[in-house]
């Protein structure tokens, strides 16, 4: 018997084997595969990534767009005004923290490795099909655009509606603490239970490979930055090291609890934040950052839908399947079990506010980020200042930031706390993943501030960045990809469910409201959730 953080009784936590072991099971298999027959692994990545981004690249950008309109119809429709857990419900977070924890856990450690890297791969290689010459300035205003296309909108409009959906089947339906709960709408409770366990293990190993993914980025651009700064090289047996010491933070930061670790240091993060944004903005080339921010925005708004829906197809251009409909593949691949973090933070809030500060905010936050770092990325580019592509084909897109950060005034300084945010960012987003994982592979959860026993949050922590430290030092950043794609699929279908689901509730969402009555969701009043699953 445990008794849990925010319970007023001892709650029984049990493993649930049909769940845990096939994703960990085959995670491993992953690992070992890659070891006995490389080209086997190979061919199977490699056929899973024509799979996502080539055959069915056209549906993942469909789905992204047809996410982010989905939401602006549920802000303006009377879902937008239904309280999760009731409408007495207290929020477990005040707001500005809300926003901290909701940025951290999702790409935020995307926007601190790829913010200078990406524009400067779009500025010397764009889509032939498109005619833009490369390291021209129509190329740097298609840098531009291509950074906001990837990195606000549509990736948090992909986190948002499973998001919205999860927190609406399990606190208003009252429906499992299973990923499964993200196509509750569509079928019974009888019907939800006998598919939850197959929804969750696969959807656990999906997150798994996306997560360990992430893992590896972190890692590189740690790596890089210590490199930067004392000259020591970034390579197998550092980052070995790093991986070692961010999983020993990972797990003293779950060892705390949602409402202190992940809670403490996203507030820390966010004043990071502010405080790189500020310097780069006043060191840094603001003119021209602000001119041609102001400038690709307003052609990222007025060609918003074409970008999202460029696949290149009738060109035979590949440049469409490389980026975006990789990096809508792997938004889809960690979304679902995400989606069942940031529900849980979002207990005593209105579906409105859900769609404020899940989606409109943080793609705010993604755009002022993008223009600043971005910009200056690519100002030092044209200028000639820094030649950044040359020491990214030389060291890799990792060197990217550190070569940017190093031109400027007080390098030492920044690049000081730029590595902290990387270090805290990549705590966050695993610590956050990993306890949704162990909730979901654990029975007896039924309310948004319990947490799922540490032994199986270190399990999947030890084990993602075990996967990650294997394909990083045997494959580069290829590996870091290969892992991205091997998820990105049957999240898709997922989305697509999580999709059709929201406009279900958003038609009739009394129909499926248990609070319509104006009580709240407390500790009395949850359902707990069926230990047979």
């Amino acid at each position: 018997m445990k008794k849990t953080e925010g319970s007023s009784s001892n709650v029984k936590f049990k493993l649930r084997p049909g769940v845990f072991f096939p994703a960990f099971l085959l995670l491993l298999f992953t690992v070992v595969l890659n070891f006995l027959d490389y080209d086997a692994f190979v061919e199977v990545t490699t056929k899973a990534k024509d799979l996502m981004i080539v055959d069915m690249g056209w549906l993942f950008s469909i789905s992204g767009v047809l996410c982010m309109l989905i939401l602006i119809a549920v802000y303006f429709s009377p879902l937008g005004e239904v309280r999760l857990g009731g409408k007495e419900a207290k929020p477990l977070l005040k707001k500005s923290t809300w926003f901290a924890v909701t940025l951290c856990t999702t790409i935020a450690a995307g926007i601190l490795f790829w913010g200078t890297a990406e524009p400067i791969w779009h500025l010397a290689y764009p889509p032939e099909s498109l005619g833009i010459e490369p390291m021209s300035h129509e190329a740097a205003k298609f840098a531009m655009e291509t950074m906001y296309l990837h990195w606000t909108l549509i990736p948090y409009a992909i986190y948002t509606v499973p998001t919205i959906v999860f927190a609406f089947a399990h606190y208003n339906m009252k429906r499992s603490f299973s990923v499964g709960s993200q196509v509750a709408p569509l079928l019974s409770e009888a019907k939800q239970k006998k598919v939850n366990v197959i929804i969750d293990a696969v959807v656990l190993f999906t997150v798994a490979a996306g997560i360990s993914s992430s893992f590896g980025t972190a890692i590189m651009n740690l790596g890089g930055g210590i490199n930067a700064l004392t000259g020591i090289q970034n390579d197998k047996f550092l980052w070995v090291i790093l991986a070692v010491i961010g999983t020993t933070a990972f797990i003293i930061s779950s060892g705390t609890g949602l409402m202190k670790g992940i809670k403490v240091l996203s507030d820390i993060n966010m004043y990071i934040y502010y405080v790189i944004l500020f310097l780069l903005l006043l060191l840094g080339p603001t003119i021209y950052i602000t001119g041609l921010g102001t400038e690709a925005m307003g052609g990222f708004i007025d060609n918003l839908f074409s970008k999202a829906l460029f696949t290149g197809t009738a060109a035979g251009d590949t440049w469409a399947s490389g980026w975006t409909c990789f990096y809508w593949s792997n938004w889809m691949a960690w979304a679902p079990v995400t989606a069942v973090f940031l529900a849980r933070i979002a207990f005593g809030y209105k579906i409105k506010e859900v769609v404020t500060m899940n989606f409109i905010i943080p793609s705010i936050f993604s755009a002022v980020w993008m223009t600043i770092l971005s910009g200056t990325s690519i100002n030092f580019q044209m200028t000639g200042r820094v030649d950044i592509l040359s020491i990214m084909n030389e060291q890799g897109s990792a060197a990217a930031a550190y070569a940017v950060l190093g031109e400027l005034p007080l390098s030492g300084l920044i690049i000081a706390i730029y590595l902290v945010a990387v270090l805290i960012s990549f705590i966050t987003a695993t610590d956050s993943t990993t306890n949704a994982m162990a909730s979901i592979s654990t029975a007896g959860i039924s309310k948004g501030e319990q947490e799922a026993p540490l032994f199986i949050k270190i399990v999947w922590g030890v084990t993602v960045g075990l996967v990650a430290v294997v394909f990083i030092t045997t494959l580069g950043i290829d590996g870091v990809k290969m892992m991205s794609y091997l998820g990105g699929f049957p999240a898709l279908i997922l989305g697509l469910f999580s999709i059709f689901s929201l406009v279900v509730i958003m038609k009739k969402p009394d129909k499926f409201n248990t609070f319509s009555d104006g009580s709240a969701c407390s500790e009395n009043n949850t359902t707990e959730i069926d230990n047979q699953l």
